[in-house]
């Protein structure tokens, strides 16, 4: 009971660790969209700086645990967490805002992750509120800024999609027991032998970036979000399962907009302030089934 309290613990912790890195993440990505780099430059800057990461860690311990993956399930993990997913998100950043994104994304992600728990069980009616009550938050959330443009549509239906594929990636860890370093570096190997390619072919901006904003770029999108988020959530998912992992996104747009706030100067409207109060309200009653299950 004991070890289980203090993995919980961790776990939270965890979590809150990588709701910061990806409010920095959001924030850090939009300002360089926005300036020089292209969508493909931020993909290559995330995988190239969790590739620095992870390759001495397979290195150490060599090939026979990504061996005892197996190629198909290693491949299956990277396309659904893995290079695909942040061209997926960025492209969506150049068609509609940042806090779309951030919204839209971890709404996906809690939404789909209650849907695929239930393939496993029954949810209880109080976690069924609560998600309920997360995502009509998250909604209201980004209200005040649709513009109601075909390609802000576009744009918010990536968000959704990458949501799905970032769900269905914990539900298959989750199910097939895989520890979270077996599992990042996994992602990020598989994700790194496409990048000659796709720097060669798709268009560049790195020719006009400062090299500070390179390198800035591969430390929050390549070390902090590309290799310790994946591990954190990955761990996360271990502890507690992908549907009360994902309980923990709703806090992105959250902690993104007070990041942007000290940044970028963007200060939040009433009717967001009043979403963050209710997305706050569905995660707390979501996670209380869980409490009085342990009391018991």
């Amino acid at each position: 009971m004991a070890e289980n309290s203090g993995n919980t613990r961790l776990a939270i912790i965890a979590g809150l660790t990588m709701i910061g890195i990806y409010a920095v993440q959001f924030v850090a990505a939009r300002f360089s969209l926005r300036e020089h780099l292209t969508v493909t430059d931020m993909a290559t800057l995330r995988f190239a700086g969790a590739g620095v990461v992870f390759l001495p860690v397979v290195w150490r311990n060599g090939l026979e645990q990504l061996r005892a993956l197996g190629w198909r399930r290693a491949l299956a993990l990277a396309v659904l967490a893995g290079l695909p997913y942040p061209l997926i998100i960025n492209w969506g950043l150049t068609y509609a805002p940042a806090v779309h994104g951030a919204a839209l994304c971890p709404a996906s992600i809690v939404f789909f992750s209650f849907l695929l728990s239930l393939l496993d069980g029954r949810a209880s009616k109080q976690r069924t509120i609560g998600v309920a009550t997360i995502v009509a938050g998250l909604l209201l959330f980004i209200a005040p800024a649709r513009v109601g443009t075909n390609e802000v549509l576009f744009g918010d239906l990536l968000f959704v999609g990458s949501g799905l594929m970032f769900s269905a990636y914990a539900t298959s860890v989750r199910q097939w027991r895989i520890d979270p370093v077996t599992a990042t570096a996994a992602v990020v190997l598989l994700s790194c032998l496409p990048l000659p390619l796709l720097y060669l072919l798709a268009p560049s901006g790195f020719h006009v970036a400062a090299g500070a904003e390179i390198v800035s770029q591969i430390i929050v999108q390549g070390l902090l979000a590309g290799a310790a988020a994946m591990f954190l959530y990955t761990y996360i998912v271990g502890q507690l399962g992908s549907q009360a992992a994902s309980l923990f996104m709703p806090g992105v747009p959250i902690a993104t907009v007070m990041v942007g706030m000290a940044v970028l100067g963007e200060t939040p409207t009433t009717i967001q302030l009043a979403a963050i109060a209710i997305m706050a309200a569905g995660m707390g009653l979501s996670a209380m089934p869980r409490r009085a299950a342990r009391v018991v």
